[in-house]
């Protein structure tokens, strides 16, 4: 991109991100470009890195004090820069005050500190190859024993029925079946605050999700074996885009990538049908923008997101993500493939696949739990496991 000169003393602002694909930062650079429009005396310098090396990426710069202005962050890795004071107040920004209840239920901490301010609604949902199940004459499931139904009818024609990685599939599908009743009774405080201090086990809640995830695995609606080599959003997206599989568990906001992949094939997205008498969809404050603290441009990185904040670049964005706006006023996606995600949404059937309210990194606990259960470990082993690395991770 070429930009006019100007006589003014440019600064330039570091932003670190784990959106990588080029669809996605097409967006970030049209964002960036407004921005600098704006500011000229302003430049953006975008970086990014691919999943979790990203992570790994951004500890190591912000422990050896060589961190980014503006960073993407996720709830594990933000819990451990909270308690180091890494991470800027952004309370102060105007944005805030546009951003849902439910939102700044996830964002806003006890003193009304908050830490990172999140660009996007990511959902996680059941993909459903509508030609194959309509050339089998099976309907979309919409409780669990309609979905286990059509899937002993798959493993019976000698087909594997669901497309599953090794990291999103069965960790949302088992936080979503484990914690929903929780929500729905609006007892998260209550229960996290248990959780936290020690005093409850994790499994208490998440076993019964974990074994309806260790149930897929021993029915044969899931290949294991496959399972624990197959890359998120990447490897599945590969394999589903062959056609031969009914159903594959993943993120929604790879639609648009496996629309790109596979152009002929008829699928759409619905919530989780994890339920005796219905489905659930598990969601999560997502895309979360931080300042360092540390910044030597502190308030020009403030600047920045609170611009990558407006209205009309988060709806912007968000909608290119196949993602939900986390505003208050929220267009709807543009995205036809998830479309069925959205009553689900807004009638409430949702749980946060990664509370703010949890001081946990459960995001990376229950990843392991599922690459264990995929390597045949015993349901009873993986939640002792999950339980001390929960205890261990519990704020002093």
């Amino acid at each position: 991109m070429n930009y006019q000169d100007t006589d003014l003393p440019v600064t330039t602002i570091t932003f670190f991100g784990n959106k990588y694909e080029p669809e996605n930062v097409r967006v970030i650079e049209e964002i960036i470009t407004g921005f600098m429009e704006e500011n000229p005396n302003l430049r953006i310098s975008y970086e990014s890195l691919k999943g979790a090396e990203y992570f790994e990426a951004l500890r190591k710069r912000m422990a050896s004090g060589k961190g980014n202005d503006v960073f993407m962050v996720n709830h594990d890795v933000l819990l451990e820069l909270e308690q180091s004071g890494q991470v800027a107040d952004l309370s102060g920004l105007e944005s805030i005050g546009r951003y849902s209840d439910a939102m700044l239920s996830q964002m806003e901490i006890e003193d009304n500190t908050v830490y990172w301010v999140p660009t996007t609604v990511s959902m996680f949902g059941l993909y459903c190859n509508l030609e194959l199940l309509k050339k089998h004459k099976q309907e979309i499931p919409q409780n669990l024993g309609e979905w286990e139904q059509v899937c002993d009818y798959f493993v019976a024609q000698g087909i594997t029925p669901i497309v599953a990685n090794n990291d999103i599939s069965l960790k949302t599908l088992a936080i979503g079946a484990g914690f929903y009743p929780v929500y729905q009774e609006g007892r998260q405080a209550e229960v996290f605050e248990g959780i936290n201090s020690g005093r409850d086990a994790l499994s208490d809640y998440l076993r019964p999700g974990f074994s309806l995830a260790g149930t897929l695995i021993d029915r044969g609606y899931v290949d294991a074996q496959t399972a624990s080599i197959t890359r998120k959003t990447s490897d599945d997206l590969a394999e589903f885009a062959r056609g031969e599989a009914p159903f594959m568990l993943t993120g929604a906001w790879a639609a648009g990538r496996l629309e790109e992949m596979a152009a002929d094939l008829d699928f759409e997205v619905h919530p989780l049908p994890v339920l005796e008498d219905g489905s659930l969809l598990v969601i999560n404050a997502d895309t979360r923008l931080s300042v360092n603290r540390s910044s030597e441009h502190l308030d020009d990185a403030m600047k920045f997101v609170e611009y990558f904040t407006r209205e009309e670049n988060i709806l912007k964005f968000a909608d290119q993500q196949a993602s939900l706006s986390p505003l208050k006023t929220s267009m709807p996606t543009s995205v036809k493939a998830i479309q069925p995600l959205i009553p689900c949404y807004e009638e409430g059937r949702v749980v946060f696949g990664a509370d703010a309210g949890l001081d946990i990194p459960i995001w990376d606990l229950t990843a392991e739990v599922s690459r264990r259960l995929l390597s045949g470990q015993a349901l009873n082993d993986a939640m002792d496991w999950m339980d001390q690395q929960a205890k261990e991770g519990v704020k002093p």
